[in-house]
């Protein structure tokens, strides 16, 4: 595997990993892009099993990292995926990759940045796979307070949750940062969602102002142009309900996109890290085979 360098920003340098391919030139490929609640996480943030089923499949995997919320707004964290994705085009035939035949993966906020990247990039990516991601910003599940985060844990206050922000130019989490234990950026992840901020803490904007967030919308904005989608989310999941994905679904039957929407009634929302489940690696499994036939 290989890290470069993908765009600096006031001195700061964002990464990508390269990971190796088979032989043979202009393969296609599959660009990355890790969760988070786009204030925390890591190019990293992908398990080596499922880098390596992209590999077996005949796809170039590559995972990006991006700046992060709420140092950063949601505007540049979206110029960042696009300046990645004109990196990777042009850089393509060093890799040994095929340009035309790139798709991207994400997962939670990831998959809504890949969710979007469908709507903004151009040229548009071969294929779109989402797990878990959520489809628009403005409704209740994350311009309210999350009942779930209320009910299951414990108020943070305000002090001990900023201090773990707010400082330089970050794109990836450290080491001390843990959205399962809510620790360092992931307290301030449950800190924003308590209190009905997370909205405004990435993006900067107020959330009734719908007009402006209209252009963040995947859900909004797909079209007959839309690239080929597969959806794949957990019933039981309780930070970015199911429905997201059920009405991307109904979006994308409706405009003629062709799409696959794998769901499942036992996965949480990080289905895709749960060690040792046979059901997540079918999952992948399913998704090669999606993309054997798109891109």
């Amino acid at each position: 595997m290989e890290t470069h360098s993908f765009k600096t920003v006031d001195g700061h340098e964002i990464d990508a990993d390269v990971y190796p391919g088979g032989a043979g030139e202009r393969q296609p490929a599959v660009l990355f892009i890790h969760g988070g609640g786009l204030i925390m996480g890591s190019r990293k943030a992908i398990l080596p099993n499922q880098v390596a089923t992209f590999g077996e499949a005949g796809f170039r995997f590559v995972s990006i990292d991006y700046r992060l919320a709420p140092e950063t707004k949601l505007p540049e964290i979206v110029t960042d995926i696009e300046d990645a994705w004109a990196w990777l085009r042009n850089e393509a035939s060093s890799f040994g990759i095929d340009p035309n035949r790139i798709a991207i993966l994400g997962h939670s906020a990831g998959g809504y940045l890949a969710l979007l990247a469908g709507c903004r990039l151009r040229p548009r990516p071969a294929a779109v796979v989402s797990l878990a991601a959520y489809t628009e910003l403005t409704g209740d599940a994350f311009a309210a307070p999350s009942q779930h985060y209320r009910s299951e844990h414990a108020p943070v206050e305000k002090d001990e949750a900023r201090v773990t922000v707010g400082g330089s130019t970050i794109s990836e989490s450290g080491p001390n940062d843990s959205m399962q234990r809510y620790l360092g950026r992931g307290l301030f992840y449950l800190f924003a969602h308590q209190r009905e901020i997370w909205l405004n803490e990435v993006s900067g904007h107020d959330p009734d102002d719908h007009h402006w967030y209209e252009q963040y919308q995947p859900l909004g904005n797909v079209s007959a142009e839309y690239p080929p989608t597969m959806l794949l989310h957990g019933e039981q999941d309780t930070d970015v309900p199911i429905e997201h994905s059920e009405r991307m679904q109904q979006e994308l039957q409706r405009h003629g996109i062709p799409h696959q929407f794998l769901r499942h009634a036992k996965w949480g929302h990080a289905f895709l890290y749960v060690p040792n489940d046979e059901s997540v690696g079918d999952a992948f499994n399913q998704i090669t085979r999606f993309l054997g036939k798109c891109v």
